[in-house]
């Protein structure tokens, strides 16, 4: 169900969407998990202790941990946890730390490949038919890769840009890449305190994808609140195509 909270959405402003992709897009959960069971099974023939070391929620969580306290300056950049997690499983091991990088493409590459909700694709074709889309991720999805980048005028992300939503720079940038104004974007997120409030502090207008029907608790409110892309599909659906 969309409510319309103060500030109304101002359709007439927008020259550019952002948009976020994990959990906005597709479910991010199934895909990691069939991401790490990949990675696990490849390295049970190559290193089998460090395979049981990433296998295990709790102790990979325990590893990223480590991995995030002893790097902060790095907290931002998905891959390189990931990546010095499988260095750090091999290193307690006693095995080849050169595995690493390999692995951590075998992880990438099953990472890439999403289940995307059902009005994703649609939504994307329709969105891009009338703004540029720009796609804005904490998370080291790759648009090209995941197949869906001919939609797509850029893409930014955390781990290249060096800063994470809700940073308002990333939302700038983001704005740059498509050569208008902060105030003359949307950004569409499912996330509340990274994709809103991190938006609205960077002055674009926001619509909440809210799939759970989750109660929002913040004081400051998004434009507008959608349950579906369909919704926000047909909430832009009188906007003019612009290019």
């Amino acid at each position: 169900m969309r409510y319309s909270p103060a500030p109304m959405l101002d359709i007439s402003k927008i020259r550019a969407i952002t948009l976020d992709l994990d959990d906005t897009l597709w479910p991010i959960w199934p895909t990691i998990a069939k991401a790490e069971s990949t990675l696990a099974a490849w390295l049970v023939q190559r290193a089998p202790v460090a395979a049981a070391l990433v296998a295990d929620a709790e102790t990979r969580l325990a590893l990223r941990e480590h991995v995030v306290r002893t790097r902060p300056e790095m907290a931002h950049d998905m891959s390189f946890q990931r990546r010095e997690l499988i260095r750090l499983a091999l290193q307690r091991s006693n095995e080849d730390t050169r595995l690493a990088e390999p692995a951590f493409e075998v992880f990438l590459a099953q990472r890439m490949k999403v289940e995307f909700y059902a009005d994703a694709l649609p939504a994307l074709v329709f969105l891009a038919q009338r703004f540029p889309l720009v796609a804005v991720s904490n998370g080291n999805a790759d648009v090209a890769r995941v197949g869906i980048g001919s939609h797509f005028h850029a893409s930014v992300s955390a781990h290249e840009l060096g800063v994470g939503k809700p940073d308002p720079r990333i939302f700038h940038a983001a704005a740059g890449t498509a050569g208008v104004a902060a105030d003359e974007v949307l950004h569409v997120g499912d996330d509340a305190a990274l994709d809103v409030l991190g938006a609205l502090g960077a002055g674009m207008q926001t619509v909440w994808v809210n799939r759970s029907d989750d109660a929002w608790t913040h004081d400051r409110e998004p434009h507008e609140t959608v349950a579906s892309l369909n919704e926000l599909c047909e909430l832009l659906g009188a906007a003019p195509v612009r290019r």
